[in-house]
């Protein structure tokens, strides 16, 4: 039984809509002890996840530090040159070889989501993922097409090309997946969501409905086509 019932202080959000507006390093630096205070809180709901997950999942060992994503913006290569994010995130991997997805939190006013999945498989992966698809698509469609899943997420996201990747064709039964070049799944909150001594709750509860999904690819990934292991014993 998760012990702590709680949503994520309004002030946090009160920090960032002010950031949002002001988004500057004269400002920033002006407000720092404020910024620091609002850090604290996120960093906080930061570690309840991370404890909360770590009963459910086995995770890669991070601190709340470690999960939780810098709010100063990398400017270096983006035309976009306000120096800070106007959001807290941060992200979870999975543990070993035998499990794959990464599971991301973002908290942001008007558009908080919790999200997962595979953001950029290298070729190899996505090459793999596609003829496993190919071959049998059944146990995924059997995920994603559940009722519990699509209440949860809809379905599947993520970019795709447009027509049919290299070695498919267009005509494959399967073509609407095989598209994908990335896999993911999220679930938005409204603001009054997350403010709700649910909250906390209803992260974890979507998180663990992205498992059946994920131990899905992890099995595609580390299987070859006959379903033989192809991580060393």
């Amino acid at each position: 039984m998760m012990k702590h019932s709680v949503g994520l202080p309004k002030s946090v959000f009160s920090f960032l809509r002010k950031l949002e507006k002001n988004n500057d390093r004269t400002w920033f630096n002006a407000n720092k002890d404020l910024y620091q205070t609002e850090y604290e809180k996120a960093l906080g709901f930061a570690e309840l996840i991370l404890d909360e997950m770590n009963k459910h999942d086995e995770l890669v060992p991070m601190s709340p530090k470690q999960s939780l994503f810098r709010i100063y913006r990398d400017v270096r290569f983006s035309k976009d040159k306000r120096p800070y994010k106007n959001h807290f995130s941060g992200r979870m991997r999975r543990a070993s070889a035998a499990r794959r997805g990464g599971y991301y939190y973002h908290l942001e006013p008007g558009n908080t989501i919790i999200a997962g999945g595979f953001w950029n498989p290298d070729s190899k992966d996505l090459l793999h993922i596609r003829k496993q698809i190919s071959a049998d698509s059944g146990p995924l469609r059997k995920i994603i097409g559940s009722t519990s899943f699509k209440k949860l997420f809809g379905g599947l996201q993520g970019d795709q090309v447009k027509t049919a990747p290299k070695g498919f064709t267009r005509d494959d039964p399967d073509i609407d997946l095989i598209r994908h070049k990335q896999f993911l799944v999220y679930r938005s909150f409204s603001n009054r969501d997350v403010h709700e001594k649910t909250f906390l709750k209803e992260v974890i509860h979507t998180f663990r409905g992205m498992r059946p999904f994920f131990d899905y690819m992890s099995d595609i990934l580390t299987t070859d086509l006959n379903g033989e292991s192809l991580l060393e014993p």
